[in-house]
């Protein structure tokens, strides 16, 4: 039964100051795999190149969802629903949905995620089977317990208490691949799920405005400081051609919004990517593939409650192998080789061969950083609009008129290639020979 708000509550940002809850958010936040995320630290190893780096992805998800409902005001400022009542279930249900968007992962973040079960183990209900066939028999994402968290366990009956909208609404906000029978996001015709959902997940997501900001100041880098609260107070909705409402910028927020995506780029190639933290996740990696670890992220949701950073520590503490005796001691391989440039020139298996060949054992890491990446079909674009544009104003998808988007539109690869500290001067004689 849908009860009226209750009084609001502060919890203290060192980002946002003071974000206020109401009671029936606080229930949500009080449950346990929402405070589960206490556990596991935002940016896994990186508090090992960065000491300060130990805020919790419970820390960020408050901050986002204190930025979605920020957002919310900000596109629908001239409130434009049928009623008060629809104004605060689609307020709530936003703020939810960035509130619960990281449920699912695992321990140290994403460093965990190939641990994962295949996604036929998970039962996720709420995915429209046409929309998943395909990967059933694939590994299961950290996006795949977050929705099976908020329709299968506890949260999802703390929602129906306190809303008046299902769990089921939440997630589909969080995934596209969920699917809502009913009509609760149509209000006077307009269908406004594809704007709620870019305010969750998109180029311009409350997501990413709180996560940059939040390590960049726990990192102490600088490359992360964007202006979101410029960016957010400009923020507004666009109804497209095909009769969509979708996430729009105003004109005056263009040079913040070039900012905010090299910012992220940035934030990729000096902290995400550190050679350091990304030496470890590999380590984790090649002890999680190796036959005697017996290590596993369960798909049983109460089983997966107990998953977080702490729990995974003390298994590693406990193995016998040569892997996870490296992790706990922090003797981490070290970086011989490393390559930038683009995907097509970035060749790492003549080194590879050569330190192979001399008896080494060889880790590799690469991964690719984009400026943006091009939009996928059939997804709503984010529009750029100017209302003091003539009497209609101007509306174009930012993809298709920002100068950054023809500016930088080349990927950046970076390769690397770690050995033993031990060895390492043998692979340095093998690398000059090479």
């Amino acid at each position: 039964m849908f009860r009226p708000a209750a009084p609001p509550f502060e919890i203290r940002c060192p980002l946002h100051g003071a974000i206020d809850v109401d009671g029936d958010e606080l229930a949500v936040i009080n449950e346990p795999f929402v405070q589960r995320l206490r556990g596991i630290r935002q940016l896994g190893f990186s508090h090992l190149p960065f000491p300060g780096a130990t805020h919790t992805r419970y820390a960020h998800s408050l901050g986002v969802m204190h930025l979605a409902g920020r957002a919310f005001d900000s596109c629908f400022r001239d409130e434009p629903f049928s009623s008060r009542a629809r104004h605060r279930a689609y307020r709530h249900v936003v703020r939810l949905a960035a509130l619960c968007h990281d449920l699912g992962h695992p321990p140290f973040s994403h460093a965990a995620e190939f641990a994962m079960p295949p996604l036929r183990e998970l039962r996720v209900g709420a995915y429209s089977p046409e929309r998943v066939a395909a990967r059933l028999d694939a590994q299961a994402t950290h996006e795949d317990y977050t929705v099976a968290i908020l329709t299968q366990s506890p949260v999802a009956a703390r929602i129906r208490d306190h809303f008046p909208f299902t769990p089921r609404h939440v997630a589909a906000l969080v995934s596209h691949e969920v699917a809502v029978d009913d009509d609760f996001f149509v209000d006077r015709g307009v269908d406004l799920r594809p704007l709620l959902s870019q305010l969750i997940s998109s180029d311009l997501d409350v997501d990413r405005l709180d996560y940059l900001r939040r390590d960049a100041y726990y990192t102490g880098t600088r490359y992360g400081e964007v202006d979101v609260t410029w960016l957010v107070s400009h923020l507004t909705r666009h109804t497209d051609d095909q009769g969509r409402v979708c996430l729009a910028l105003d004109r005056r927020a263009l040079y913040a919004f070039d900012d905010f995506m090299m910012a992220r780029f940035h934030m990729f190639v000096m902290v995400y990517f550190h050679q350091k933290s990304v030496a470890y996740e590999r380590m984790l990696q090649r002890y999680m593939t190796d036959p005697s670890c017996t290590y596993r992220l369960p798909a049983d949701l109460d089983d997966y409650l107990r998953c977080d950073d702490a729990e995974l520590t003390h298994h590693l503490r406990t193995a016998e192998s040569p892997w996870a005796k490296r992790l706990v001691g922090k003797h981490p391989f070290k970086l011989a080789v490393e390559v930038h440039g683009s995907p097509e020139e970035v060749d790492l298996s003549p080194y590879q061969q050569s330190l192979r060949e001399a008896g080494l054992e060889v880790l590799e890491a690469s991964a690719t950083g984009f400026v943006y990446r091009p939009r996928k079909a059939g997804k709503p674009p984010i529009y750029l609009v100017d209302r003091r544009a003539g009497p209609t104003g101007y509306a174009a998808p930012i993809d298709e008129v920002a100068e950054i988007y023809r500016r930088y539109d080349d990927a950046l690869r970076i390769g690397r290639l770690y050995v033993a500290q031990e060895e390492m001067r043998v692979a340095l004689q093998v690398l000059g020979a090479a």
